[in-house]
Order: C-alpha cells, then sequence, then structure tokens
C-alpha cells in the first residue's frame, strides 16, 4: 500500500513542506535548551497548533516534532528510555492534524542527527547508529508517520545507518544534508557525492535534498549542484528564511515573506520538487511561498546570477564541487528550525 507522499509526488510537480520547527517554539513559550520533544507530552495543544500553522498556509507535507529524538539526544536529559513514547506521540498528534485536512496531508516523521561521531574518530558505529535511529523509526511508524525523514545529516555513515533503519522499519524515507560552508557538510559531503551516494543505496530514500545551512541562495546553489549531477529522483528543497540576526537578545532571520516566495520559486525552476523552509521560515513565509508557487508560471532554470539578484549574496566564492574548497569549514551544532 503506498503512503500519502507517494501519491501526492506521483500527481504533482511541485509540494509544498512546512517551516521551522524550533523558531516557532520558541515564540511558543520553549527556552533554550529545553528539548522540544517533550512538548509531545507536555503541551501537546503547542504541537499540534505547529503542524496546523503549515497545513493552513498550504503546506502538503510536515514534519514531525521528533527531530532530536534518539537515544544519544535524549539522554542528555535523562530521556532515552522514552524514545519510543515520545516519537509515537509526535506521530499520532500530526495524525490528527493531516486527517482533519480535507485533503492529502502527509505526515513525516523526523529523524535529526544523533550528536556522535563515527569511529575511528568518535564512538559511533554503524550498528549502534542503526539501532538508535531503527528504535526512534518504530515509535514514528506506530504513531501513523506516512514516511521518515532523516534531515541535517552531515556524515556520510549516519545517512547510511537512518537508510538501514527505514529499511528494518518497513518504512519509506526521504533524506537531507545540511551544507553549511562552502558547499560542503560539516563532514565534507558535497551535493555530487550525495547525489551519487543516494543511488549506491540498497533502499534509496523516494526524495533527497538539502535542509538549513547557511541561507536561501547558497541552499540554492546546492539544489542547482544536485540537478547538475542528472538524478531523477525528486529533490528537496528546505532553506532557512535569510540569514540568521543577533539583536535585543534574540536571533532574527532577516528573510521576508516576499523573499522566500521567490525562493520557492527558484527552487522549484531550478529542478527542486518539495519546497518548503528551515530555521526563521514562520507561517507568513510559507503563506507567500503557497501563493508563488500556485500563481507564477514556472520558468527557466535559474542562473547562479539569477539567484544572488533575488536572494543575495553567497557565503563563500566556491560550492564545494571544484579545485577552490572556499574558507576552511567550522565545527558546529545546531537544532533544525
Amino acid at each position: 500500500m503506498t503512503n500519502t507522499l507517494t501519491r501526492l509526488l506521483q500527481t504533482r510537480d511541485w509540494l509544498l513542506a512546512d517551516g521551522a520547527t524550533g523558531t516557532n517554539l520558541f515564540n511558543m513559550g520553549l527556552s533554550s535548551g529545553e528539548p522540544p520533544e517533550m512538548w509531545n507530552v507536555d503541551h501537546p495543544d503547542r504541537i499540534t497548533k505547529l503542524y496546523s500553522f503549515a497545513v493552513e498556509a498550504g503546506s502538503d507535507l510536515f514534519l514531525t516534532n521528533s527531530f532530536g529524538g534518539n537515544a544519544s539526544r535524549l539522554k542528555l536529559h535523562n530521556a532515552q528510555s522514552r524514545v519510543r513514547e515520545l516519537n509515537r506521540i509526535a506521530a499520532e498528534l500530526g495524525r490528527e492534524v493531516a486527517d482533519k485536512a480535507g485533503r492529502p496531508v502527509a505526515v513525516c516523521g523526523s529523524m535529526g542527527p544523533t550528536g556522535e561521531i563515527f569511529a575511528p574518530m568518535g564512538t559511533l558505529t554503524h550498528e549502534l547508529a542503526v539501532e538508535m535511529f531503527h528504535e526512534q523509526a518504530e515509535g514514528l511508524k506506530e504513531g501513523g508517520a506516512d514516511v521518515l525523514w532523516v534531515e541535517t545529516i552531515s556524515a556520510p555513515e549516519e545517512f547510511k545507518a537512518a537508510a538501514e533503519a527505514a529499511r528494518l522499519a518497513g518504512m519509506d524515507w526521504c533524506g537531507t544534508m545540511s551544507f553549511d560552508t562552502a558547499g560542503r557538510t560539516m563532514m565534507g559531503v558535497t551535493s555530487a557525492q550525495l547525489a551519487a551516494l543516494v543511488e549506491k543505496l540498497p533502499n534509496p530514500p523516494l526524495a533527497f535534498g538539502a535542509n538549513c545551512g547557511v541561507g536561501a541562495a547558497d541552499l540554492m546553489r546546492t539544489v542547482m549542484g544536485f540537478a547538475s549531477a542528472g538524478t531523477e529522483r525528486p529533490i528537496i528543497a528546505k532553506g532557512n528564511a535569510g540569514i540568521p540576526k543577533y539583536h535585543d537578545g534574540h536571533i532574527h532571520y532577516d528573510g521576508t515573506p516576499a523573499l522566500m516566495g521567490d525562493y520557492a520559486c527558484l527552487a522549484r525552476d531550478a529542478g527542486a520538487t518539495i519546497i518548503g523552509g528551515c530555521c526563521g521560515t514562520m507561517p507568513e513565509h510559507l503563506k507567500a511561498m503557497h501563493e508563488a508557487l500556485t500563481t507564477r508560471p514556472r520558468g527557466p532554470r535559474p542562473s547562479l546570477e539569477d539567484i544572488t539578484a533575488k536572494l543575495g549574496a553567497f557565503s563563500s566564492a566556491s560550492d564545494g564541487t571544484g579545485d577552490d574548497d572556499g574558507p576552511s569549514r567550522e565545527r558546529r551544532g545546531r537544532r533544525r528550525g
């Protein structure tokens, strides 16, 4: 039996994904350092509201509040024994919202990185990573998620482990990496390398692409890299709403709804099929993206000049695929949204 996302991909030439998780939850009162996954149990009404934001803005799919819901992340809050419960409830709340939408909306079970480093540099093994992702996947499956959504990954080893976990859970999945500096992930993966990796997996994802990263312009350049690799698999573009700026004690993203509308159409014209936002993307951004995608005709594939003219300058001269890898990459962790 096919899932909702598969059916949507078969009948539509673009799909609108959701926006930020963290940014919206912080606006609802989430404290820095507080695990959002606990809100699935403690404040289910707020999580339902989060999901409803996306549906009401026109999204065809949304991600569950389970990004950090693996044992490694939850152990930081002494909640590693609650993995299955917290993921199941995240998906159950999503299922309720999607089933009331009055149109097909896919519930995508978010699975973010473990936060651990693979051996030999670190202690994480393939087997342990698979075990953690599989435990999370089973909870999301139990709660009624349509597909798994692996996101913000930097290491190819972690991407492979998540793919194996999806196979063990018997679920279709989508996967995105985060390309941070000079067109590469924190662990050095380029857009071309991810496109090649995806096709070598025993159970490739329904769709793959990029999320988070630096800003909408840089993410667009990565999307162009996927398209240049000649993939026929649906491409995912989930860029941040501009660049984060710190003022008045808070992080604000400078991307306007109008900019995100331009970004959505550029992503579509560049070859992306599933288009959404990441950090800083609020309901008003999603509404502008939906309106732009619905009303503006499909155009030619944009040039890099088209992208910078509408979205601003790239953060580096290199896209990571040439001899010049740009400035050195810094390690840094982040929560999605």
